[in-house]
């Protein structure tokens, strides 16, 4: 048995890498949602003409990682309080967002991402969107464990 988590933390590549580190979690894919063009391309993305994010599809064994673990890994891994951007990278596509697949999820990223908030550990207010999932339109093949086959650098333009 397992289940779905999808998040976007700005460049998926480094989103992905993290997630597949984490006992648990069975497979990741990089990938699109939250926009309104079918099958976008990684160029339309960028574009930030499609309303898509940049997001990474974790699937993951309830009975070895929470999704409550998932969601605090994901505040560990970028900064939730930039709006449309993460560090270099600016855009709608790069916005910080957990795509909840059922009301738990839902109920669980509110009460993660409040506690967040409310931690201090940021001097900004936590500017994450929790939004229904949507359909997930996975990234090109190149982009696929692209950390992993291109020795873990994120010094790419663009990114």
């Amino acid at each position: 048995m397992s289940s779905k988590a999808t998040f976007g933390a700005g460049c998926f590549w480094g989103v992905e890498m993290r997630f597949r580190e984490m006992p648990g979690v069975i497979d990741a894919t990089v990938g699109y949602m939250g926009g309104h063009v079918d099958n976008p391309t990684y160029k339309q993305v960028c574009g930030d003409t499609t309303g898509h994010a940049e997001v990474c599809e974790v699937v993951f064994d309830p009975e070895r990682i929470d999704y409550q673990d998932l969601v605090r890994a994901f505040f560990d891994l970028h900064d939730p309080t930039q709006v449309n951007r993460q560090g270099p990278d600016v855009g709608t596509q790069y916005r910080s967002v957990i795509f909840v697949h059922d009301d738990q999820q839902h109920r669980i990223a509110e009460q993660v991402r409040s506690e967040v908030d409310a931690s201090g550990r940021f001097r900004a207010p936590v500017a994450t969107s929790i939004e229904p999932a949507a359909t997930f339109w996975p990234a090109e093949d190149y982009h696929q464990q692209y950390l992993a086959k291109n020795g873990g650098s994120c010094a790419v333009s663009g990114h």
